[in-house]
This record gives C-alpha cells, structure tokens and sequence, in this order.
C-alpha cells in the first residue's frame, strides 16, 4: 500500500434526495469523507442506509444533490455526464456483487469491454487484458464463458474487467456478498494484494464484518451520517 497521505477521494458537504412521487427521500445528509491515495476503505451500514448511493457518487455513476466530489485534482460534481463518462473510463473500476459480466462473452471479452472506450488498438487491448488476467489468476479461463465458471471465477473476471484500464480507483459493492465463504476469502486476498502490490485505492461497501477486516479503515454509514470505526 502506498505510504502517501495524499487525499485522493474528498466528499465534502454532500446531500443526496430522491424522489419518489410529491414524497422528497434523504438519503445522505451533510456528509463528509476524505479517502487517501492507497487506502483500502471498508463501509459498512444497514441495508437502505445510503452505502451504495454514496459509492456511486463517488464513481460519478450518480450527481449530488448538494455539495460537491473531488477525485483527485478532479471535481466531478461539476462535469458534464459526457465529461463524467470519459473521467470514468479513466479513473474507476468497478466491481460488482452479481459480476455484471455479458453471458455470450468469453471472460477474455468481458474483460476487454472498458477498453473498447479508448484509443487503444486491438494489439494493445490484448495485452491489457491477458496482463489483468495473469493479475487475478485466470489466464487459463480466457476463453470460457461466464456459465461456465464458478462464482469466484466470474467474481475475478469481474476485478480483471475493473483493472484492465489501470484505474485510479476501485469501487466495490458487495464483491462477496454472492460467494461462499472459502471464495470470498479468495477475493478478499486478490483485493488486499492490488491494494498491497500494486498501490490501489480500494472503497468497498460490505456488510460482512469478516470482509471489513481487511480493510486499512472501516467507516459506519447510518441515517445518511459517517461514523468512524475507532480502532480496538
């Protein structure tokens, strides 16, 4: 992990409101976060409490109501959605609870899709991907479909699919909530080890305490407030 205390992600001030009819929904309130470059952030909360809200704002995936999103140098509360696309491409991985992976895809494709936004050639798409497949295990895999893995393997093809454009960040939702326990500790340790080795910047919404414990921090979010876990 890196040692630098740089704030890569400030949340700052931030409120989130739906609504659902004439009936205005708060979600987050005057929420504040700083998640610096290298860390490996768990958040954890009830379910309904606002965790994935709040990742996807971060992810520029959803806009604020109020207040405003730094990743980097970056401020992408106010980017246009065509701006916030191309940011995303750049700057975030994702990784999912159900593996969003395309059932008529190989893995080698699924993985391949985010760069199918770049400038890339196909000779260097290639090497991308066979690079973030070597990564989590799954050379030997690249030509299966999805049906045929296992979820630890749809799981990791997943990951492979978030790090394939060498992202700035890595947002995860839930990545073991669909898994066993002996496969959910496996994609524990391959998260721990990009954010160990290779000096990734992990947030990982959980509700499983045993998967918050490999994180360097864990954060509580409850009734759209942070509350910081204090160490034992």
């Amino acid at each position: 992990m890196s040692s630098s205390n740089e704030i890569l992600v400030r949340v700052e001030g931030v409120d989130k409101t739906f609504r659902r009819g004439s009936e205005e929904i708060h979600v987050l309130s005057d929420l504040s976060l700083a998640v610096s470059s290298g860390e490996f952030l768990a958040l954890m909360g009830p379910s309904g409490s606002g965790k994935t809200t709040l990742l996807n704002l971060i992810g520029g995936l959803d806009r604020v109501t109020r207040g405003s999103v730094t990743v980097g140098s970056d401020r992408i509360d106010r980017m246009s959605d065509r701006q916030l696309a191309a940011w995303r491409t750049r700057n975030v991985g994702l990784v999912f609870q159900f593996y969003n992976l395309l059932p008529v895809l190989t893995a080698e494709r699924n993985v391949e899709l985010p760069l199918l936004l770049t400038h890339l050639s196909k000779a260097e798409r290639r090497k991308h991907v066979e690079a973030a497949l070597r990564i989590v295990g799954l050379s030997h895999r690249a030509r299966h479909s999805p049906r045929t893995l296992s979820g630890g393997e749809q799981q990791r093809t997943g990951i492979a699919r978030a790090i394939v454009t060498d992202p700035t960040l890595l947002l995860c939702d839930e990545p073991t909530g669909d898994l066993d326990r002996k496969s959910g500790d496996e994609i524990l340790d391959l998260l721990h080890a990009l954010n160990r080795e290779q000096g990734k910047t992990i947030i990982m919404v959980t509700h499983d305490p045993h998967a918050s414990a490999r994180a360097t921090r864990t954060v509580h979010l409850d009734k759209g407030q942070l509350y910081e876990e204090k160490p034992a």
